[in-house]
Parts: C-alpha cells; sequence; structure tokens
C-alpha cells in the first residue's frame, strides 16, 4: 500500500486545509469542492485527509460498513442484531470520471433475479463509500446521469438499485468532496450547491516557497515511508485535536446573536434556498470546537461565509464565484452583538476568540510537485494581435434567449441535452442483445425470446425459465453534447462598433446555450492575414466567454484561411473524441478579401465540411441597405443553413433546425 503524503505536511493553502477539517469535524457540513489550476495539490490534500480521520466501527461481515450501535434495519447484508463491532480505518472511495452506472450504485443479477427469485447485488461504490469520502477529481467532468446519482444519495442518505421492479436499497451517507480545474468547465448549479463549502486555490508565485514545494515532495518521493515518519507527532496531534472537537462539537453553543448574523448574511447576499443557511450554521458550531470554544463568535460567522457562499452566489455561467468581503463586514457589523445571556466564551487552546479556528500558518506552501513556474500570460491568454486598420475590443451586447441549433440524425456521443442520441438514459426504443454486463433489461423482448424454449427445457412450475441467451437489453434514445465549435469573423469588414457589439452579444448567447446543453465549445477568429485558435476545444464556456470579450477587430477577411483552420481543429477532435458530433457555427458577413482568388479558396474550403457531413450554420452579419447574400452563398457551399443576427433570438428561429436538417437529407 502506498505511504500518503501527510496532512501535516501541506504547508500553506489554509482555506483547502481548514475546510478538509471542519468536515472531518462535522461531516453534516456536507464536504468540499476544490477549485483550482492543475499542480496545486488538490487531490494531494484530499487523500491525506483519510489518513487523520478515526477509525469506523463496523458490523463483521458487513458489506455496507453498518454500525454495531444502530445498524440499518433494511441492509442487504442484514439482518444484524446490534452488539459489539471490529474497527476499520475510514475509507476514501474515488469515483472515476468514466465509471459506469453500475460502478457507483451497484449491479443486481437480474438473470437470476428473474429464474430463481434471488436478489443477487454486488455492491458499488457509493455503499463502499458509506461512513467515509467519497472523493470525485474533475468533478465537472463527471456525466450528467452519474451526477444525477450522487444527488439522489447525497440528498436521501441511501442508494437504491432498481431493474424491472427488482429493488436493492442501503445507505449512503458519506462526505463529499470533489476536485476541478475551472478552465475545463463549470459545475451543473445543482451539484454545486449540493457541496458544502468550496475553496480556490494557487500556486504561490514566490520563488522561496516555491523552492520548499520542491524541496518536501523530492524528498518524499525519495523515501515515503520515512518522509511519513518526520511528520508522525505532527499527523497524531491533528488526529488527536480531530477526536477532541468532535466530542465537544454537542456542546458547542450557536446563540440567537449569531444566527441573526447568520441569516443576515445569507439574505444580503441573495443566495438562493435556505441551504446556505444551514450550512454556514454547521461550519460555524465546527470552527467553535476546532478552536476548542463552546460558542459560537462573529469570526467563526465571518469565516463560515467566505467558505460556504461564494460558490452560490453564480447567477449564470460567467459569473466568477467570490464576496465582497466589504459587503460581508459591513452586513456582520449591522447585524453584530452578543445574546444578553451569552456567557463570556471560551478562550479556546488558540487564545481568546480562537481565530475562527484557521490552521497555523506555515512559511513554505505545500505541493505535490507539479507546481512549476509559469509564466504570465497576457489577457485572458490572447496572443497581441497585429494588423493594419486595428480595433480595439468592443463589449459584448446583452446576450438572450436562443433555441436549440441540433446536429442531423442520432449519435452516441456523451450524454447532454443538443442532438438525439443512443444513450443510457432516456425513452426505450426497442431491444437488443446485451454486449457485456446487462444494464438495462426489456423484460417483454425477454419474456418473448424465453417463451418458445419453455416446454423444451422442462417448464413444470408457475416460473418462467429464463436463460442468459434470452436477456434483452433495451435500447435507449435521449440527448447527447455536441462539439460547437465558432469561427468569427474578426476583419475590418465587421470593425463597426455597434455590429460588433451584436456578433458578440449572439456568440454569447449561443455560448450560454452550450453551457446548458452539456457541449464542449472550440473558437476560431480569422482577421488580417490569417486565422488562429483562439481557444481549442474545451468544456469551459467561461474560458471562451473570456478570449470573446477581449477579441479585437481590423484587416482583411481571410475567410479561407478561418475555415481551414476550423477543418483542421474538427480533424484533430475527432481523433481525440470520435463518438463526439461537431456543429460548426460561421460567424461572418461572407465577405473574403486579401490573396489570389479569396472568393473561390473560400467556397474549396467550405466544401471540405459538406464532404465530411458536418452540421453546419452561417450567421450573417451583413448589414446595410445593400445587401450582396455572400452568407447565404457560403451557408450553400458547406451544405448548411443561414440566418440573420435577429432571426437568432427565440422568437424567430423557430424553422432553423427543420432547414439543417432538410439541407442534410
Amino acid at each position: 500500500m502506498t505511504t500518503p503524503f501527510p496532512f501535516t505536511a501541506v504547508v500553506g493553502q489554509d482555506d483547502l486545509r481548514l475546510a478538509l477539517l471542519l468536515n472531518a469535524v462535522s461531516p453534516a457540513v456536507g464536504g468540499v469542492l476544490v477549485r483550482g489550476e492543475k499542480g496545486t495539490a488538490k487531490s494531494t490534500a484530499v487523500r491525506a485527509l483519510a489518513a487523520l480521520l478515526p477509525a469506523v466501527p463496523v458490523v463483521p461481515g458487513c458489506r455496507f460498513s453498518c454500525d454495531p450501535s444502530s445498524p440499518d434495519p433494511v441492509c442487504p447484508d442484514g439482518p444484524h442484531e446490534a452488539g459489539t463491532g471490529v474497527e476499520r480505518p475510514a475509507r476514501m472511495v474515488e469515483l472515476p470520471v468514466g465509471a459506469s452506472e453500475d460502478r457507483l450504485v451497484g449491479a443486481l443479477d437480474i438473470e437470476r433475479a428473474l429464474s430463481e427469485g434471488v436478489k443477487a447485488f454486488e455492491p458499488g461504490l457509493l455503499a463502499d463509500a458509506h461512513r467515509g469520502i467519497l472523493y470525485v477529481d474533475e468533478v465537472n467532468l463527471l456525466h450528467d446521469h452519474l451526477v444525477d446519482l450522487l444527488l439522489d444519495a447525497a440528498a436521501m442518505g441511501a442508494s437504491y438499485v432498481e431493474r424491472e421492479g427488482v429493488s436493492v436499497r442501503h445507505a449512503a451517507r458519506f462526505l463529499l468532496v470533489g476536485t476541478m480545474n475551472p478552465e475545463e468547465g463549470e459545475l451543473r448549479p445543482q451539484l454545486l450547491d449540493r457541496f458544502g463549502l468550496t475553496v480556490e486555490v494557487a500556486a504561490s508565485r514566490e520563488p522561496d516557497q516555491r523552492v520548499e514545494v520542491v524541496r518536501r515532495r523530492l524528498a518524499y518521493d525519495d523515501d515515503p515511508g520515512g518522509f511519513a515518519a518526520r511528520w508522525a507527532e505532527e499527523e497524531a496531534a491533528v488526529r488527536a485535536r480531530i477526536i477532541a472537537a468532535r466530542e465537544l462539537l454537542p456542546s458547542v453553543r450557536l446563540g440567537d446573536g449569531a444566527l441573526r448574523q447568520i441569516a443576515a448574511t445569507c439574505a444580503a447576499f441573495e443566495v438562493d434556498g435556505m441551504r446556505a443557511d444551514i450550512v454556514m450554521a454547521r461550519t460555524a458550531t465546527a470552527l467553535a470546537a476546532w478552536a476548542g470554544r463552546t460558542d459560537v463568535l462573529a469570526e467563526d460567522v465571518r469565516q463560515a461565509a467566505l467558505l460556504a457562499l461564494p460558490h452560490r452566489r453564480r447567477r449564470n455561467p460567467f459569473d466568477a464565484p467570490g464576496l465582497d468581503e466589504d459587503k460581508l463586514d459591513e452586513t456582520l457589523e449591522e447585524f453584530g452583538g452578543s445574546d444578553d445571556d451569552d456567557p463570556d466564551p471560551d478562550p479556546g487552546p488558540d487564545g481568546p476568540g480562537g481565530g475562527g479556528g484557521q490552521p497555523e500558518p506555515d512559511d513554505a506552501p505545500q505541493g505535490d510537485g507539479d507546481t512549476a513556474a509559469r509564466p504570465e500570460a497576457g489577457e485572458n491568454g490572447q496572443p497581441r494581435p497585429s494588423g493594419a486598420g486595428e480595433q480595439s475590443a468592443v463589449r459584448a451586447s446583452e446576450p438572450f434567449r436562443t433555441k436549440v441549433l441540433s446536429v442531423p440524425g442520432i449519435g452516441e456521443g456523451a450524454a447532454g441535452r443538443r442532438s438525439r442520441a443512443r444513450t443510457e438514459q432516456g425513452r426505450t426504443t426497442g431491444a437488443r442483445r446485451p454486449r457485456g454486463a446487462l444494464t438495462k433489461l426489456h423484460l417483454a423482448a425477454t419474456v418473448q425470446a424465453a417463451a418458445p424454449h419453455q416446454r423444451a427445457r422442462g417448464r413444470s412450475g408457475p416460473g418462467l425459465v429464463v436463460r442468459r441467451d434470452d436477456l434483452r437489453q433495451a435500447t435507449r434514445e435521449g440527448r447527447e453534447g455536441n462539439l460547437v465549435l465558432f469561427v468569427v469573423d474578426a476583419s475590418g469588414s465587421m470593425a463597426a462598433r455597434q455590429r460588433m457589439s451584436a456578433v458578440k452579444g449572439a456568440v454569447l448567447s449561443l455560448l450560454l446555450d452550450a453551457y446548458q446543453r452539456r457541449d464542449k465549445v472550440g473558437l476560431v477568429t480569422f482577421r488580417g492575414s490569417g486565422a488562429d485558435v483562439a481557444l481549442p476545444p474545451t468544456s469551459s464556456v467561461d474560458a471562451a466567454a473570456a478570449r470573446l470579450e477581449t477579441l479585437p477587430t481590423g484587416g482583411r477577411t481571410p475567410l479561407a484561411a478561418g475555415l481551414l483552420r476550423a477543418h483542421d481543429v474538427l480533424r484533430v477532435e475527432r481523433l481525440r473524441d470520435p463518438a463526439r458530433r461537431p456543429l460548426v457555427v460561421v460567424v461572418t458577413d461572407g465577405r473574403a478579401t486579401g490573396g489570389p482568388e479569396p472568393v473561390a479558396l473560400a467556397g474549396r474550403a467550405a466544401r471540405l465540411f459538406a464532404a465530411d457531413g458536418v452540421a453546419s450554420v452561417v450567421v450573417d452579419c451583413e448589414s446595410g441597405p445593400v445587401r450582396l447574400g455572400l452568407a447565404g452563398q457560403l451557408a450553400g457551399e458547406l451544405g448548411g443553413t443561414a440566418v440573420t443576427l435577429d432571426e437568432l433570438r427565440a422568437d424567430s428561429i423557430a424553422g432553423l433546425v427543420k432547414d439543417v436538417q432538410r439541407r442534410a437529407a
């Protein structure tokens, strides 16, 4: 077994360590979401936490970790009699992003259930994580159907597995910890709200601190056991403090004054629902217990707000999580004051006030060694534009609601909400023989396949004799996410400020739609003498919106270069993710200038997309009393359809999808 990196050797990242420790003290806080750039030791800190958790008493032989003092009355391995159990270390179970539904919730043997009436159940990761930690690295990349299952289990504290009326239920209460890189996309709001706390982490830019990060990581890699032994005393002290804080937690008093501050803070920041109030109350109580106090102070409420509220204030996918600390201080001061009957607070082991239980700072940050220096990027990562007639970037107009632009046909890509696809979720459309493990039984087709063979199989009773060859897998149709590749004309012909503002607003609206429909997005721009991939295909529409915001205009219109660069992006992406179908959105007035025969060259480039069967839409940005119709001609070469900026609005786009499908037929 690999020796984990010691938690106490993780220096710096105070908010991350504190959030994890508070959940160790009070699992009711609701878990932690760790957001930050790659190489900041997010995973290292989470894995190190498991070694600090106290041992868990379990019923001997129970696969579902029942508590011997109060065993689950409906445990699949039960019933258990209350009594003395055995202790085992707390578990940290890791959920892979590409896990199957059966791997998460468990698998039920349908063949034995139908033929023998036996509930043969193989537990999944939710059962393993019961009374421990469920860790999801890159949680923002988790498939939607797995997110739904996590939401259900987190809300009910139990997991249900049902297959055609045969069901198994078991307890599933766990500490949910997720890590993510925001550059790769944001979380669904429903899952975001399920995390009690959130922290932002970043690598230090101080050379001396980075040196210490590398020194500790190299020492650990050279001798993991020896390195851990050097931190054993500190680890034992933190473990003892967690146990002491857990014992003190029931005695901590949350007075009316602190409750008023919590309620006022949540109201002032306009968070949705009441979950934020509850999480703040539990966090403030855990902070007091961690500091060794029995009363919650204003500083506990402030620290709880900084951990529990930032991720609950997002109003749209382009909003960055955060909290105005000046406004927070004003609210706490306005609604401050202690209860008249409050006793003087206990000073706790950290002195008067206890400092909100913040871990002791260290001169050096923690790390996992993957924190190499990175050069400072330019504004939003954009290269400095060049070319004659360049104009500064203009702001996008207000985004608006659009209707869906879908890819014709039926795909088999990742689950999403845009185009039709064969998926594990959705309405049943037919049946087939299972390939591998059976996951969705088509009962009628299974009975129909088994019925003709009953006499030959010696059936004598009322039961149906079912064999493996009779089982049929249900085929289902749902929706998939696509790759929406934007090809945006940033040339001089588009440079009028009002027009470019409207163009950016339209693209921003489509980006918002892509976020809601679980698409990947990419951005290719062309101007001057060539084309650039402003954003390679990614799940982060936030990054695409940032690139769009700073997009300058000016110069000639190398339309062919933009199309050829987009075609190359699709070719590479097809090798990486062949199941995800693309939708190309070309935003241009259709003009092509620069180089020999620019119009003819653009036509030949467009026909490459038509030859590959790529679905496309041209957003016609031409304005003025005289219109040349060049965007419509380009759409014809692409084998797609053209739509004006006005027609992109939801109440004006009703016939667009039918046009795309008719042209593709």
